[in-house]
């Protein structure tokens, strides 16, 4: 995630802010520009010559209820809905590009899952944002049959199942629930559980149909099932043998985590996901300027570099990898420093290095060109 600074002062804000607490200026972000711009009377005020072309833009419908800070777009077909509206009233059309993607959400009536619902919605707006910034298609599976929408679902009610079927993307709000997740992690016993992870976990197994599977390269999908497995195995005899047996005890010899043992198309999207997270954590470490100079007192700090961490860029894993290194090495030190448990409790060996290339190489090949004027970090 990149710094933002306020459209008005220059002064730092964040991803989510609607807000400068400096000077006062209200704000939205433009999905367009990837950039904050202000707001005047709750519409976007034309401040430069960048700004031209939001002017008069509203708010995402969707900014009082769960607090979204995104611009709806200028102009929208309307979509017909059947049946009850999912977004209770509000027009598909007045609705952010993110929040337009979710096609069922609990009732304005449902407080907790409202609450749920917010949470999620925030962390779906930073998905949203790396899938921009790397230059991956998003197809509004609502306009378009095959691509991408979201379930946000109550379990409170009935058992709501997370997954991804047919471009489909089904989560339990219930992650939201720190209680909830933490009993989960330790149940599974993963070391790792959030939120975030879910929705990049999920949106990997679009994205292998979209830029792997039909992306119409032979030599890409064999190359992708020789590093994966093959995605045409069984998935409910896969899906049963592993929660009987468990993952193999060598299981960190080839993945990235113990669930990935369980399908190829889990390997995928866990490893995915695991890409995403790099990607994400280095582009925040850049755009915030961060060093590493390696630790003192070491002679020879294999694996480490000195200097100030770059943004990564698509396409150039290995150079990514050789700055996230000693990065995670020294986030570690900091949150033990801290007494709590290692930020990134993760080993990377050979074969999921392999994998987490062949994963940037996919992306670099489906990414359109960065428009002009978007910054890079």
């Amino acid at each position: 995630m990149r710094a933002f600074s306020c459209p008005v002062c220059s002064r730092l804000v964040t991803f989510e802010s609607d807000r400068c607490l400096h000077c006062g200026a209200a704000m939205a972000f433009d999905p367009a520009t990837r950039g904050l711009v202000a707001l005047d009377f709750g519409t976007v005020a034309v401040a430069d010559a960048a700004t031209q072309a939001v002017e008069g833009r509203d708010r995402c419908a969707n900014a009082t209820l769960i607090g979204c800070n995104w611009l709806a777009p200028p102009t929208a077909p309307a979509i017909p809905v059947e049946g009850p509206d999912p977004n209770a009233g509000a027009p598909r059309d007045a609705l952010c590009a993110s929040c337009a993607l979710t096609r069922t959400r609990p009732a304005d009536g449902d407080t907790e899952g409202i609450e749920r619902f917010a949470g999620a919605e925030r962390q779906k707006r930073r998905l949203h944002f790396e899938l921009l910034e790397l230059g991956l298609p998003i197809t509004d599976g609502q306009e378009t049959p095959g691509g991408l929408v979201f379930d946000l679902l109550s379990s409170a009610v009935e058992p709501v199942t997370t997954g991804h079927a047919d471009g489909v993307v089904t989560i339990d709000l219930a992650e939201e629930d720190d209680v909830h997740r933490v009993k989960m992690r330790e149940q599974l016993a993963e070391p790792y559980r959030t939120m975030l992870g879910h929705l990049r976990h999920e949106v990997g197994h679009y994205y292998w149909t979209v830029i792997v599977a039909d992306a119409g390269e032979e030599a890409l999908l064999a190359e992708a099932r020789e590093l994966f497995g093959d995605d045409r195995e069984d998935y409910g005899a896969a899906l049963d043998r592993h929660y009987a047996e468990g993952a193999p005890d060598d299981w960190e010899d080839r993945h990235v985590s113990a669930y990935a043992t369980m399908h190829p198309m889990e390997d995928w999207a866990e490893t995915w996901a695991h890409y995403l997270h790099l990607w994400d954590a280095l582009q925040t470490a850049a755009s915030y300027r961060v060093s590493v100079a390696g630790p003192e007192h070491v002679t020879d700090p294999s694996g480490t570099f000195a200097g100030r961490v770059e943004a990564p860029v698509v396409g150039r894993f290995p150079e990514a990898l050789e700055q996230w290194l000693p990065v995670s090495y020294a986030l570690n030190a900091l949150n033990r420093s801290l007494g709590s448990q290692d930020l990134y409790p993760f080993v990377l060996s050979p074969p999921v290095v392999e994998k987490l290339a062949f994963i940037d190489r996919a992306v670099a090949a489906a990414a359109t060109p960065r428009p002009v004027g978007v910054p890079t970090t």
